[in-house]
């Protein structure tokens, strides 16, 4: 964890490509010395906890992270972090960057341009507070469907996990939820539950998007199998699941990903 020094501008870069992500950051700290990076994040899980954690002025979001996108993580910051401006970084087309435009949002287009990013830093250091939630929610209307990368591998439909000493085929579709289980995942169905020799984060860009989300840095629920879910008054939730009983813990900044369920 960095701590700011007292009234320095801060933000948080995520980006899943690291050769990306610190190409960013240099060209941040060229351009805005006084800039303050407090996280760099791999993911979308991760900026969210950023962001809940730091309330930076600044968020450089990649659209495209596993799990959660930018846009996802931009609609979740306005609840969990809403001084925070947001900036996307995209390398989608000129379709996409008109939406950004009608809607008055910063973005940086892919590979990032010395004089495009001094220009969005000018304009972040004369006008505060980031697109309204009505903005952001059109946008993600807009964008909600995004096409897949050509180099993207097509999503699981079927898993190899083992329980005991037998190994189970497991159709993606019945998996109800993941849970982080050290190096390994659980992965958990109606019939029960079975070991997956792969990490969260080496699964969350192989699963449908919208239909996988995660929900706390360990665990990722499958939305159809979601019967309900609870608010307490702390701000925290929990998931009820249609086919178990055991019910699921909802990390406060991601409760906002059930605001309009």
């Amino acid at each position: 964890m960095i701590d700011a020094a007292p009234n320095a501008p801060t933000c948080v870069v995520a980006e899943d490509e690291a050769l990306l992500r610190q190409a960013l950051v240099a060209e941040l700290k060229r351009a805005w010395p006084g800039l303050q990076v407090l996280a760099e994040c791999e993911d979308g899980a991760s900026a969210v906890e950023a962001l809940a954690e730091h309330q930076p002025d600044v968020a450089f979001l990649d659209i495209r992270m596993p799990g959660l996108t930018g846009l996802e993580v931009a609609a979740i910051a306005a609840e969990a972090s809403p001084r925070t401006r947001i900036v996307f970084v995209t390398a989608y087309d000129q379709y996409a960057i008109d939406a950004f435009e009608r809607g008055a949002i910063d973005y940086l287009l892919k590979p990032v341009k010395p004089e495009r990013l001094d220009a969005t830093i000018a304009r972040l250091q004369t006008r505060g507070g980031q697109p309204d939630a009505a903005t952001l929610a059109a946008l993600l209307g807009q964008l909600g469907a995004l096409p897949r990368q050509a180099d993207a591998p097509e999503p699981l439909t079927w898993l190899t996990a083992s329980a005991g000493r037998e190994t189970r085929l497991v159709l993606v579709d019945d998996v109800l939820y993941f849970q982080a289980d050290q190096k390994y995942t659980t992965v958990v169905t109606a019939d029960g539950e079975a070991l997956l020799r792969s990490s969260l984060r080496e699964l969350l860009p192989r699963l449908d998007p919208r239909t996988f989300k995660q929900i706390h840095r360990s665990t990722i629920v499958n939305l159809k199998a979601i019967a309900g879910i609870v608010r307490d008054d702390s701000g925290r939730g929990s998931v009820r699941l249609k086919q178990r009983t055991e019910t699921l813990t909802v990390s406060q900044p991601f409760m906002a990903l059930f605001k309009h369920m």
